[in-house]
């Protein structure tokens, strides 16, 4: 299949591109940058593979949770470039792109996996979700949530950890070997992986059907609870 997958959910841009043999991919800023960087990147990849956009399969896009300005970025430009080539949209998890990194990035070949991702969700919590790799496919153990890094039920030994939060909540979370923590983010080319499958089982929608996942309503912090996130950092920091 040939696919536009990208994704702007953290403070990396993510794109790539498949005609099927090959993949053509950009990792660079994104955050408030991704607005005006993601489309001229997407024109500068598919230059570079000989692609039209009108010529493409599917386009794939990270549909949360993660940053709010960046959801809404990733589905805007999703909408208008489905809708200007009459395209079928996959809204893909973030989460399920992270333990599909993790999985090829750190255990490639492994025929069982159970994974929990962890992304940093900011005002003090993190996304977490649990996912189990088997037969060549991922589950999800049950749905997204928000918690504080105290509050992560510790898992079994041979599960992986997954994600962004290792070094931002360093000394709250529980305590796991180094071994069961890998560093992973929502990559378009995990999404390229994932994607063939997803869009096999009908999870393509119009342009209209694509919109972003907000785990979260709340987006900032009154004064006195950042007050609080600043007391228990530095309570956290050694002196």
């Amino acid at each position: 299949m040939k696919l536009l997958a990208f994704d702007t959910s953290t403070e990396i841009l993510s794109v790539a591109l498949t005609d099927g043999n090959h993949v053509w991919q950009h990792s660079g800023p994104g955050g408030a940058q991704a607005s005006r960087t993601l489309i001229p990147t997407i024109l500068d990849l598919l230059a570079q593979a000989g692609l039209r956009l009108d010529g493409l399969d599917a386009l794939v896009f990270g549909r949360g949770p993660g940053s709010f300005t960046g959801l809404r970025t990733a589905c805007s430009v999703a909408q208008g470039l489905a809708l200007g080539t009459k395209l079928p949209v996959l809204p893909l998890d973030t989460l399920l792109a992270v333990a599909e990194e993790a999985r090829f990035q750190y255990q490639p070949g492994a025929d069982a996996l159970q994974l929990t991702t962890l992304l940093d969700a900011r005002m003090d919590e993190m996304y977490v979700q649990r996912f189990a790799w088997a037969a060549g496919a991922w589950a999800a153990l049950d749905t997204c949530t928000l918690r504080r890094p105290e509050a992560l039920v510790p898992c079994t030994a041979d599960t992986l950890l997954a994600g962004n939060v290792f070094k931002v909540y360093a000394g709250r979370l529980p305590a796991w070997p180094a071994a069961q923590c890998v560093e992973a983010l929502p990559t378009a080319s995990a999404m390229l992986r994932l994607a063939p499958a997803l869009l096999a089982a009908g999870h393509g929608v119009d342009a209209a059907q694509a919109l972003p996942l907000y785990v979260r309503d709340k987006v900032a912090l009154t004064t006195e609870e950042r007050a609080r996130v600043k007391a228990r950092a530095a309570l956290a920091t050694p002196p």
